[in-house]
């Protein structure tokens, strides 16, 4: 059988700062977290930064746009400060602040983006179809890590699971063919079970642990980091990251 990975989904050449350049575009890591973000437990996140040469950390609260969005920033200038990052908080938080010239030339520029926790209708809202969400693209296509949890993690794949009772809804599909299923170790096991049964197909649900990610390396492969497991389902079996490549 030939090897299936979910491809990622980039903005087009046009709209693509490394368009004129030849050959097939580089993106960087990508990592997909379970929840419980920046806590102990998540250390692969300085693995993380260092790999991309221990770059300022952009946080888009945006998912916590309703739950305190400031406080997520001091969550994340404490966790990433423990190892001597420093941290940039981009307040990106309704649909004009995605077309907001600065914000979108911020997130572009970044070399490691994370998108926080929160709620995942209200990021997909903000972000779908907004120069800020290009700008995301483009920067990963650029070799930026770009990192999401729990709702972070969920509107990069698409389709992505509705946390509402588990179906499958629409996702941003910064990888297409993949739905991220978070906090799976505190899930509704009624919920889950609907999600994966919805799951046919080349379609994958990777399901993550609280303070656990699951990392796409540029080169395409996968890895696995935390405290926690992931489990990849396909066609509603439960397999591990060998799952993405069968």
């Amino acid at each position: 059988m030939s090897e299936v990975i979910p491809e990622p989904h980039l903005p087009p050449a046009a709209d693509r700062s490394d368009a004129a350049a030849p050959g097939p575009v580089q993106t960087g890591p990508l990592s997909f977290v379970g929840g419980a973000e920046w806590t102990e437990g998540c250390e692969f996140d300085q693995a993380l930064w260092e790999s991309a040469g221990r770059p300022e950390v952009l946080i888009l609260p945006t998912a916590a746009a309703y739950e305190h969005p400031a406080r997520k920033v001091e969550a994340a200038e404490a966790w990433f400060g423990s190892f001597g990052a420093t941290v940039r908080g981009l307040m990106v938080l309704s649909r004009p602040d995605a077309h907001d010239d600065e914000a979108v030339a911020a997130v572009r520029d970044a070399h490691f983006v994370y998108l926080s926790g929160g709620s995942p209708l209200h990021l997909r809202a903000v972000l779908k179809d907004t120069p800020l969400w290009a700008a995301i693209g483009q920067a990963w296509a650029s070799g930026a890590v770009i990192a999401g949890s729990s709702a972070g993690a969920m509107v990069l794949g698409d389709p992505m699971v509705d946390p509402r009772g588990g179906a499958l809804t629409l996702g941003l599909g910064l990888i297409e063919n993949l739905a991220l299923l978070p906090h799976y170790d505190t899930w509704s096991m009624e919920k889950a079970e609907r999600t994966v049964q919805l799951a046919t197909g080349h379609l994958r649900i990777a399901a993550l642990d609280e303070r656990t990610a699951l990392i796409r390396n540029p080169d395409g492969t996968w890895a696995t980091a935390g405290v926690g497991a992931v489990t990849v389902y396909v066609d509603g079996r439960p397999g591990g990251t060998d799952a993405l490549h069968a």
